[in-house]
């Protein structure tokens, strides 16, 4: 399984991670957004150089060109509801491809532990297909796993896998190493932090992205 990690090298992703970040800059829920998008953009563009492509000729006012063009048939899924944004930022490239959507939720006990359940699913076929699994917040990445276990059974397996995060830890993405197909799947993240919480959040992380982006929940 190969392992990119997006800011190891200085590029202009660092300032979109730095924003979103900032607990100040937080505050404006749209800049957040859009920052997130961004993210989702830079990622795509990665991911794109990886993909298979084919010549296509298309005629100019003045003859032809031949220009090489993206041959995997494209899926890109998210958890929602915080990977809308990020999604988004796929979308803005990939702006021709199939989407899935995935409502995975913490379902917490007393003693503070959680179960997380998958209650919703919108997919079509995924057979054949290059799946992009993209989740702002790669933590334990059993929700991941969850919700690329619940894609597969609904859709079919796809050929390839690109699990794409903003904000992965060691942790998860040790996690999706264990439990995904080993040969065809390739993890993405924009930045790796070291440490989960007792409640299995990423430290220093961001907080909580779903928030951020639309608002607090009950």
């Amino acid at each position: 399984m190969t392992i990119h990690i997006l800011n190891h090298e200085n590029t202009v992703l660092n300032k979109f991670i730095a924003q979103i970040r900032d607990k100040r800059i937080q505050q404006d829920s749209m800049r957040f957004r859009r920052n997130m998008e961004r993210i989702g953009e830079i990622t795509a563009y990665e991911i794109s150089k990886t993909l298979n492509y084919q010549p296509r000729v298309v005629e100019t006012p003045l003859g032809e060109a031949t220009v090489e063009t993206i041959d995997d048939r494209l899926v890109v899924a998210t958890i929602l509801r915080a990977g809308l944004p990020y999604h988004q930022g796929f979308l803005n490239y990939f702006d021709d491809t199939e989407n899935a959507f995935v409502s995975a939720y913490r379902k917490s006990t007393k003693d503070g532990k959680f179960t997380v359940k998958v209650e919703y699913i919108s997919c079509g076929s995924l057979e054949g297909k290059t799946l992009l699994l993209v989740d702002p917040m790669l933590a334990t990445g059993s929700s991941l796993v969850l919700a690329y276990n619940a894609l597969c059974e609904r859709g079919g397996q796809p050929n390839h896998t690109h699990v794409a995060a903003v904000i992965a830890s060691e942790q998860g993405i040790d996690y999706v190493q264990q439990h995904m197909p080993h040969q065809t799947t390739t993890v993405w993240a924009a930045a790796v932090d070291e440490e989960l919480t007792s409640r299995s959040y990423i430290v220093p992380g961001i907080g909580d992205a779903g928030d951020l982006a639309y608002g607090e929940k009950l």
